[in-house]
């Protein structure tokens, strides 16, 4: 023991400690940015300007204890400003286009929200560490699946039609013509959404294994005018019906489905021969070396929490968020389809392939 205490580096003891405890401390903050975000805190504070705590329990209805709590919290994390003369508390116009903002590109309302239901599973995927089994969709808590519809809404209303359609011509050409398109694992339908309100003539589909999910799409759909425009069904999408779309999609489906290797036959039987397949899952390496960085970190941990165990849960293939190119290139390559193509669009979430027959 005592060659081993001389043989340890304590600088680097001392620098790691830091490190855990500062992610300790981003954890304990995802809490409080989970509260900010479900009670309206971090909106009204966007709106206010410079407040105390007293002015801003006064604009909420919020208790000025604890506020005065959570600002400190939000102001030792750098996401708010304090005025320590006027003893005002502010957050700058450019932190509440990600944290306030949910018509901005860069909003993660959505993924705050995420964390608590996650958490609140993290007993159950502790015993599937014991038995190799998971977590299935039936035992995350309701508000999973409005999480994760707020967390992929912007890339349907800022990069979908405006930026990543238009690197596929054919595409754009068959939904303006009339062509039908379909998004498997549609969720609460906002892709659906999003083509139908874009292409007029396009006949649109949206297919779920998931009811709940489906519920929200159909009042989506209903609230954007479009119910009587959008086809969503509870579909086994492993069986899809043969040689009928121009057009399917799915977004970040593949890595958490329970039988890839199907869901992609089924897929290419279900497009007509000229058809096209948009595979959208997150920019991430296959290789864990080339992930070491704050997105692997992310997705790692998100995927342990939900995508692996979810699969898993159904004894699935279990490939987990972190699929990347190489995987999603061989998974393609199996299923039969001949062309693949990375689309060459910079997202820093969001990895495009385009597939054909």
């Amino acid at each position: 023991m005592a060659d081993e205490k001389q043989q340890l580096d304590w600088d680097k003891i001392k620098k790691f400690s830091k490190q855990v405890s500062t992610d300790i401390g981003a954890a304990m903050l995802g809490a409080l940015s989970y509260i900010g975000d479900r009670l309206g805190i971090f909106s009204a504070l966007a709106q206010a300007g410079a407040v105390t705590s007293a002015q801003l329990a006064e604009k909420t209805g919020l208790s000025e204890r604890y506020l005065r709590e959570w600002l400190s919290a939000m102001t030792a994390a750098g996401y708010v400003n304090y005025d320590v003369a006027a003893k005002t508390y502010a957050m700058p116009a450019e932190h509440a286009m990600v944290l306030a903002r949910d018509d901005s590109p860069f909003f993660a309302g959505g993924f705050i929200e995420m964390i608590v239901p996650n958490m609140s599973v993290a007993p159950k995927v502790l015993e599937s560490f014991k038995n190799g089994r998971g977590v299935s969709q039936s035992e995350y808590p309701p508000e999973t699946w409005e999480a994760m519809e707020r967390s992929s809404a912007s890339m349907y209303r800022h990069q979908l039609v405006r930026k990543w359609l238009p690197t596929m011509p054919q595409v754009v050409a068959k939904l303006t013509e009339g062509g039908s398109s379909l998004d498997v694992g549609c969720g609460s339908g906002r892709a659906a959404i999003a083509i139908a309100t874009a292409f007029p003539k396009a006949k649109v589909f949206g297919f779920d294994a998931h009811g709940g999910s489906l519920e929200r799409a159909r009042a989506n759909a209903k609230a954007a005018g479009l119910g009587d425009r959008i086809k969503f069904e509870v579909v086994d999408c492993t069986r899809l019906p043969a040689a009928q779309f121009d057009f399917i999609s799915t977004f970040d489906v593949v890595h958490d489905s329970v039988d890839p290797d199907a869901l992609l036959k089924s897929i290419r039987a279900a497009l007509k021969p000229d058809g096209t397949y948009l595979m959208v899952e997150v920019n991430v390496s296959s290789n864990l070396e080339d992930n070491i960085n704050p997105m692997g970190r992310m997705m790692y941990s998100i995927s342990t929490l939900y995508c692996m165990t979810v699969s898993l849960a159904h004894g699935g293939a279990g490939i987990g968020a972190c699929m990347g190119e190489s995987k999603a290139r061989e998974l393609v390559a199996a299923a039969g389809f001949k062309h693949f193509r990375r689309l060459p669009i910079d997202d820093l979430f969001s990895a495009l392939y385009e597939i054909r027959a």
